[in-house]
């Protein structure tokens, strides 16, 4: 009998282990509550940060358009899809690649915006000339072709924006000749719109793949 007792009070209470187990849970409450407040910051920070970016993209973007507004309320340029087109007889004359007074004008006026889209996307700008479906006219023998003519056209953008102030390295030129038309040739306006520039940005990857292709073939 004496043993049992014995036995009986060496038997920890129960209001100890209680007590230890709300301690625990306590514990794991304060970690799992630092977790979420940590959480719901970082989230928070990241909400912040996202936000500042769209501002920011969206003050790059209305720059843009405020620059290109009238020459988009005239019709020598379109903004469809992120490229800016530019009407071939806004920036040459039929089978030339001299630019225009206007074009020249209208080249200087896009620079400066661009430059900073182009800058904080970290992209490039690809310059891609384009041409209606009729041959190059019988005489002129500065163009093989509609090719020859295309490339010639984007490549005197190029330089053009290159001497106002684009830098080499955040732009280069592409020709499409009469492939990808935009309206039907078979009209005269069809083909007025057919024959532009287009100047669209691109991820430096997605250039570095279309350059190399070009290259090559």
């Amino acid at each position: 009998m004496e043993e049992l007792d014995n036995s009986t009070a060496q038997d920890p209470p129960i209001w100890a282990i209680f007590g230890d187990l709300m301690s625990g849970l306590v514990g794991v409450f304060v970690l799992l509550l630092i977790w979420a407040l940590g959480f719901q910051l970082e989230l928070s920070q990241s909400l912040e940060q996202e936000v500042e970016k769209r501002q920011a993209e969206e003050q790059r973007r209305m720059a843009l358009e405020q620059a290109l507004a009238d020459p988009l309320a005239s019709g020598r340029v379109t903004l469809r899809d992120g490229r800016i087109g530019i009407s071939g007889s806004v920036l040459f004359s039929l089978n030339s690649d001299e630019l225009q007074p206007e074009g020249r004008e209208l080249l200087q006026s896009l620079v400066a915006p661009l430059k900073v889209y182009l800058g904080e996307r970290d992209q490039l700008l690809m310059v891609s000339g384009f041409t209606d479906d009729l041959p190059i006219q019988k005489g002129n023998n500065r163009y093989a072709d509609n090719w020859a003519l295309s490339a010639e056209r984007a490549l005197t953008v190029t330089r053009v924006l290159i001497e106002e102030g684009m830098p080499p390295a955040m732009i280069f030129a592409a020709a499409f000749g009469d492939q990808q038309p935009v309206d039907s040739n078979q009209s005269a306006e069809g083909r007025s719109k057919n024959r532009r520039v287009e100047m669209a940005p691109v991820p430096k990857a997605k250039a570095s793949q279309f350059t190399a292709a070009f290259n090559n073939g």
